[in-house]
């Protein structure tokens, strides 16, 4: 079991970080270097090369990406891929894809330390126990199960506060840049024909999705053809939620195994919502394409929720919110990456 899926989307384990003291390191040999047995030589002369061998493929700010980084990244993801029969792009196709996104989160990662933001020890266990519960474990078996993938639990703990992290400096700009009034409110209530004035029900549809994006490296054509890949999978029989942590974009629902819980109404962008509500229980979509890319959607169930009047207004106003997020999320993402100094020497 390819644990790691769980927790990143693309299989990425480790995020680009400053240059650190160990990365500059180099052998030195002392006066009684003589009396080392000749392994002990080999094994060292091994670790000087790898170690002349690595190098800087991108500056971002005042951070670095180096070789190790990126290629350590690149071999997850080809494990990942040949254990669950994945296809890959070419490697330097890949190289550059994997780079882009350690180079994104790089940015944030800056952004959040400038905040001085954090993640407290209480709050990363929650999630934890939330990751380990969706694999239906308890935290103990989780942790036995990625040390059996060849990861320590504290390299697992250190990815998702990084996870946590980005997402604290993403609510925290688009927080900032979305608003939503009264009329936006009263305009979305009007064109609901289906709820009468005072009716207390609204439907909620618990749905999973996969989505694929279109990247710089991967076309119109090729992201389609990557979420029809997906598609094909499952209708093979394959696990949804397997199939989401290896394919799906989308890092946040990707942990959970694309599901996205419980939606509502005017939650999700337009183009989602329509595809969904066209849907049955235990159906899947054909590629749906959004300004996100092509999503492959799944509907579980349906259920009538019973709410009052001012809470199903403000439900009304965070569904308007969450839907605009989605969309600005995307703007504020290419906004600090035209921003940030990047070099990158791929």
């Amino acid at each position: 079991m390819m644990i790691r899926k769980t927790l990143l989307s693309c299989a990425l384990k480790k995020r680009a970080t400053q240059l650190s003291a160990g990365s500059l390191m180099v052998l030195c040999l002392s006066t009684g270097a003589a009396l080392v047995p000749l392994t002990v030589h080999a094994q060292n002369f091994e670790s000087a090369q790898r170690q002349q061998l690595d190098s800087v493929v991108a500056v971002v700010n005042d951070g670095v990406i180096m070789r190790s980084e990126l290629d350590d990244r690149i071999a997850q993801v080809e494990q990942q891929a040949a254990a669950q029969g994945g296809n890959l792009p070419p490697r330097n196709q890949l190289a550059q894809q994997v780079l882009e996104r350690m180079v994104m989160d790089e940015i944030q990662l800056q952004m959040a330390r400038r905040a001085n933001l954090s993640v407290d020890d209480t709050e990363l266990n929650r999630q934890l126990r939330s990751i380990a519960e969706s694999n239906n474990m308890t935290l103990d078996q989780f942790a036995d199960a990625v040390e059996a993938d060849g990861i320590t639990l504290a390299d697992v703990r250190e990815d998702v506060r990084r996870e946590m992290l980005m997402r604290q400096v993403q609510q925290r700009q688009i927080s900032q840049r979305v608003t939503v009034s009264d009329r936006d409110v009263e305009r979305f209530l009007s064109q609901q024909p289906s709820q009468q004035q005072g009716q207390a029900f609204i439907e909620e549809t618990r749905a999973r999705h996969i989505l694929v994006e279109l990247t710089p490296t991967r076309n119109e054509n090729q992201a389609r053809a990557r979420a029809e890949e997906a598609r094909q999978r499952l209708q093979q029989g394959a696990d949804f939620a397997s199939v989401a942590r290896e394919y799906s974009d989308d890092r946040g629902s990707a942990m959970n195994g694309g599901d996205l819980g419980w939606v509502r109404p005017g939650q999700t962008v337009p183009a989602f919502e329509e595809a969904m509500t066209s849907l049955s229980p235990n159906q899947l979509s054909e590629p749906v394409r959004s300004q996100f890319g092509y999503h492959v959607i799944e509907v579980l169930e349906r259920r009538r929720q019973d709410v009052t009047e001012e809470s199903r207004r403000e439900q009304v106003r965070q569904a308007i919110f969450q839907r605009r997020a989605n969309e600005e999320l995307q703007t504020w993402q290419r906004e600090i990456r035209e921003q940030a100094f990047v070099d990158i020497r791929l």
